[in-house]
């Protein structure tokens, strides 16, 4: 019975979405506040069944209702209830149901916070999203829907792919949705502007701090997918260019584009083309993603379907998104303003080059990551592009992006006098220059590119730290300090500043354990010894345990450096009841300089093993510098102007009337 009630709450869910699409859009247009005024109420009523849908697919995986079959394909008696949870979103049809759901939840958001925005505004904004739930509703239903029954009904599931049965896969999936759905948002808003002809500063102003929250939320799922590579697949690495990677990878970059365009177009009111191109690219790149994970034809662990009605369904919607998009982009372009000039030597023109970096890194992983598809499409032979092609890269063009980062908080907005600012960046130049020729020293690091990342490092850093001592020189001590970040646009400097922090640690992570690591494959019996580095690995056997729906071989392995022990270490090689290929389970011991990673391999008779075994210096650097990003994100996102504002946007007697469309252009 649950499960039928969750089938028809998606179906009265499609029918409020497309009330939602429709009525308040034609309300803003026929200016009847009736209509507008039903934006709100539809957008909570949809949620409320998307909620109830979600419930019943959970409460399905909970009692082990094999009916579905969904829940037949991906469930087990067996399985702990934390992943019976996560397999609602682990596989194809659950993770579409909470795309929805998360989708549902961004509306009701929207329409809560955005309560002080002009009514006609906020009801374009609903109308959008609510155009978007449309078309994955529709897609569930005819194609993937989660509450569909098999029979005769089987007694036991087949359970939930071993990967997955982990705690960073339960929450990784829906972070990244969140950030994936948030661009939505952002698309919402700048579709609104063009469809009410007021490209100005306001509707950045509106849209920046939810597209904050987004790329916040992409940034923590990107990390988490990468943490969760590292540990769970026991080839100890952290990103390795999938093409499902490299799916999520774009609209982030896209993503980051546009909070640095979106500032520009509310400071100054320029670059508003580039603003509402951005907008529309990150969440094509997010639609584009949901295309290449579920459609088959890229092959990747991170893949939910191959199913090729699915894909030709995601891509046809893909291309109306896109093409209607871009359709109403060009009609209203040229009555868009070029909005305040700026000389060559600007902070203007600094984040210009900030985002043409970011766009071409953008084209490039994108390239890569098709060019297979469009060689074997066009019968060109088959190409793989991989890990030197994306390197090189990004070495060639992220030390430009580094550069622009640290002297953009020194450059002025509009004109920069160029004597003033190498008066300004001398310092640091010297410091990041110094810094990195004494790292790459022989009797040091010896390694040119670990010179080369401190000096980008260092750079950041040391420009951040100028940056902040000109911006407080009239704010002395930690009194000033404290003002100035409860000061108007305080609390966005210094989002800023932890996010560029972040880069800086994550350049330095990145590097070093690209350039230092050790990884040695061994065979070993009980008792063996083995000295890698620094140090010793003594092997003491592996012995067999019993978890839940699992039986593992467990090795024991004890660390020690001289004659100190410093890990005591368990990988596991694990089989399923149900799904019995092996898998691997590193042991780790983790350090903010360090990690040793121990990957139990095959045994090899009379009690060997074979182990891989792995030093990894400040690779948690890496994840280190993911969440400073994030938290600057967040912090920039919390600034109270934003909603200051939108109240006061709400009070003017100019931005509601703006917002009716009335013709008039920025």
């Amino acid at each position: 019975m649950i499960p039928e009630l969750g089938h028809y709450a998606l179906i009265l869910a499609l029918c409020l979405a497309i009330v939602q699409a429709t009525v308040p859009l034609a309300g803003t247009f026929t200016r009847t506040p009736a209509w507008i005024a039903l934006a709100r109420p539809v957008a909570w009523g949809q949620f409320l069944f998307l909620s109830l849908a979600f419930l019943a697919l959970v409460h399905a995986f909970l009692v082990d209702d094999f009916s579905v079959r969904y829940v037949a394909q991906h469930g087990n008696t067996l399985l702990p209830e934390i992943y019976k949870i996560s397999a609602v979103w682990g596989a194809h049809e659950g993770s579409l149901l909470l795309w929805v759901f998360i989708l549902g939840g961004w509306t009701v958001a929207v329409s809560l916070f955005g309560r002080h925005l002009p009514d006609a505004v906020l009801a374009r904004v609903l109308s959008v999203m609510g155009m978007i739930s449309i078309g994955f509703l529709l897609f569930l239903l005819m194609t993937s829907n989660p509450f569909a029954r098999v029979f005769p009904v089987p007694a036991e599931g087949g359970e939930l792919n071993p990967l997955l049965q982990d705690p960073g896969l339960a929450v990784h999936p829906p972070m990244l949705y969140m950030g994936y759905v948030g661009m939505s948002v952002a698309f919402a808003f700048a579709i609104s502007a063009l469809l009410g002809g007021k490209l100005d500063a306001a509707w950045a102003r509106w849209s920046r701090p939810w597209t904050l929250v987004a790329w916040v939320f992409l940034t923590l799922g990107i990390a988490l997918g990468s943490w969760w590579a590292y540990y769970e697949l026991g080839w100890g690495g952290w990103w390795f260019w999938d093409p499902v990677e490299n799916a999520s990878f774009m609209p982030w970059l896209a993503g980051t584009a546009l909070i640095h365009s979106l500032a520009v177009t509310e400071k100054r009111g320029a670059f508003k083309r580039w603003t509402v191109l951005l907008a529309l690219l990150a969440f094509s790149l997010s639609l584009l993603g949901t295309f290449l994970v579920r459609s088959g034809v890229l092959t990747s662990v991170h893949a939910f379907a191959s199913d090729p009605a699915r894909g030709l369904f995601i891509l046809m919607f893909l291309m109306v998104v896109i093409g209607g998009s871009l359709l109403l982009y060009a009609i209203r372009a040229p009555d868009i303003s070029r909005g305040g000039g700026f000389d060559i030597l600007s902070r203007e023109s600094l984040l210009l080059g900030n985002n043409v970096l970011l766009v071409l890194t953008t084209a490039l992983v994108l390239l890569g990551t098709l060019a297979p598809l469009i060689y074997d499409a066009f019968g060109w032979g088959k190409i793989s592009v991989g890990f030197p092609w994306f390197n090189t890269m990004f070495v060639t063009f992220m030390p430009l992006l580094v550069v622009l980062m640290g002297a953009g908080p020194l450059t002025r907005w509009k004109h920069q006098d160029p004597a003033m600012l190498a008066r300004r960046l001398k310092l640091a130049l010297l410091i990041s220059i110094g810094g990195g020729i004494i790292t790459a020293l022989p009797w040091l690091s010896g390694s040119l590119a670990a010179g080369f990342a401190v000096a980008l490092s260092l750079w950041l850093l040391t420009t951040l730290f100028a940056s902040l001592r000109q911006r407080l020189q009239h704010k002395p001590g930690l009194r000033g300090l404290v003002q100035d970040f409860n000061s108007r646009g305080g609390r966005s400097y210094y989002g800023m500043l932890l996010a560029h922090l972040g880069v800086a640690v994550f350049i330095i992570g990145v590097t070093f354990v690209s350039q230092f690591d050790i990884e040695e494959d061994v065979r070993m019996s009980p008792g063996q010894e083995y000295q890698m580095g620094d140090y010793r690995f003594r092997f003491e056997g592996a012995k067999t345990v019993d978890g839940p729906n699992y039986r593992a071989r467990r090795g024991t392995l004890r660390v020690f450096r001289g004659e100190r022990e410093v890990a005591l270490l368990h990988p596991e090689k694990r089989t399923y009841t149900v799904q019995t290929r092996p898998m691997t389970e590193a042991g780790i011991e983790p350090g903010l300089l360090r990690d040793i990673y121990v990957s139990l391999g095959e045994p090899l008779g009379n009690g060997d093993w074979s182990l891989r075994l792995y030093y990894k210096p400040m690779v948690r650097w890496i994840w280190l510098g993911c969440l400073f990003m994030a938290a600057g994100g967040g912090l920039a996102a919390s600034d109270p102007r934003y909603r200051q504002l939108l109240r006061r946007s709400r009070r003017s007697g100019d931005l509601p009337a703006a917002a009716q469309g009335a013709g008039s252009h920025a």
